[in-house]
């Protein structure tokens, strides 16, 4: 049974407020590493931004790297950890709406949903490697401005 997030750190869908910032610069570090298949990288910038915000857009941060670490698994052929790191995104992920500080974070959890979905299709260790893992998208207004 999933643990709920203290009341301090549950994201409100419904406030645009706490999604209408932007990516401190750790975070988008983070994103960027990430989509260059620098998983490790990814997941150490994504973590220190998680562990420097206070407020419960950080959660957002925490799902993010947990994918890297999960796409991490699946490139080192761990689909015990894959599976395992999946189920953590979501957990942290689920809150958000479609777009938030300019990150599509509904187009992140449909492709973690793929990948997550072949995890548990039987795969081989060595097509598990060869999976193709999708970058984390930005939306328009982010990409102008970051």
């Amino acid at each position: 049974m999933m643990e709920s997030l203290p009341a301090e750190n549950q994201v409100d869908p419904h406030k645009s407020e706490d999604c209408a910032g932007t990516l401190p610069e750790l975070a988008l570090k983070g994103i960027q590493l990430f989509n260059q298949a620098r998983y490790f990288e990814a997941h150490e910038e994504l973590e220190l931004a998680w562990r420097q915000e206070t407020g419960p857009i950080r959660e957002l941060y925490r799902g993010i790297l947990q994918v890297a670490v999960a796409y991490l698994h699946v490139r080192n052929g761990n689909l015990v950890g894959a599976k395992k790191m999946m189920l953590r995104s979501k957990r942290w992920l689920a809150p958000f709406p479609e777009i938030c500080q300019g990150v599509r974070i509904g187009q992140l959890r449909r492709d973690a949903a793929a990948v997550e979905q072949l995890l548990y299709s039987g795969i081989s260790k060595e097509n598990l490697r060869s999976l193709v893992l999708k970058p984390v998208q930005m939306s328009d207004r982010a990409e102008r401005t970051g």
